[in-house]
């Protein structure tokens, strides 16, 4: 599904990848984690084509990615910060992605389900933060593309939202998608993810389920085993 093969990214003497292999087979949530400056959201914006790697290779859907762009059609992704132009209404913004993507889409019963029903006729500048990261995930998951990326889901969502996400994550897992999270939230990780990722100072240093992470930190709570992996590096 995704192949990432040595891959390197530098911005100017700061080296952000070094090396990185991944394979992420088809189906399946990955929570790709690890501290601020690992190289988490490097690593994503080389899949989806937006930060070109030094070197290496990224393959998606059994493709190499290099100098193509209609991949990205398989791909739903949520930004961490949602900017959308703030003179549109929301209806007006749902309908532009609608036009921009030309593919089948089911918006409907997402928009009830976040309770969005009372803001579609209000102006993105008037919305809240929650109510606009509401906005950005009826557009990430009303189309039916195999590759969901999520940056960060949970940022601004009240507890109901958030369980909401949970289960629509979890249905999208059952059509066989496989998709990718980061998140800083350890209790939403540990409820949804399949295999945890963690990258550290560009590299991975951990690629397994929660149980296996725990074995191997001798920790009986996830939250620990994460702690104890970075305490590990740190003093290494």
């Amino acid at each position: 599904m995704i192949q990432v093969e040595s891959l390197y990214k530098k911005f100017g003497k700061n080296k952000v990848l070094e090396g990185l292999d991944l394979h992420i087979q088809n189906g399946g949530i990955f929570a790709i984690l690890g501290p601020n400056g690992s190289g988490k959201t490097t690593l994503i914006k080389a899949i989806l084509g937006m930060v070109l790697p030094n070197k290496g290779k990224i393959s998606v859907l059994g493709d190499s990615i290099k100098n193509k762009w209609k991949y990205r059609q398989e791909i739903e992704y949520l930004p961490q910060i949602a900017n959308f132009p703030g003179n549109l209404k929301v209806k007006e913004l749902i309908t532009m992605i609608k036009d921009l993507r030309n593919k089948p889409s089911e918006e409907s019963h997402l928009i009830t389900l976040f309770g969005l029903e009372p803001f579609l006729d209000k102006k993105l500048a008037n919305l809240s933060g929650g109510t606009k990261q509401k906005v950005n995930i009826v557009l990430t998951f009303m189309f039916n593309s195999p590759i969901i990326i999520l940056d960060e889901p949970t940022n601004g969502l009240d507890p109901q939202a958030v369980i909401h996400l949970k289960e629509l994550i979890q249905k999208e897992k059952q059509k066989g998608k496989t998709i990718l999270v980061t998140s800083h939230i350890m209790q939403f990780v540990e409820e949804v993810a399949d295999n945890i990722v963690y990258l550290l100072e560009g590299k991975i240093y951990f690629k397994g389920s929660i149980a296996e992470l725990m074995k191997m930190t001798d920790q009986v709570d996830f939250e620990h085993a994460i702690a104890t992996i970075a305490n590990t590096k740190t003093n290494a």
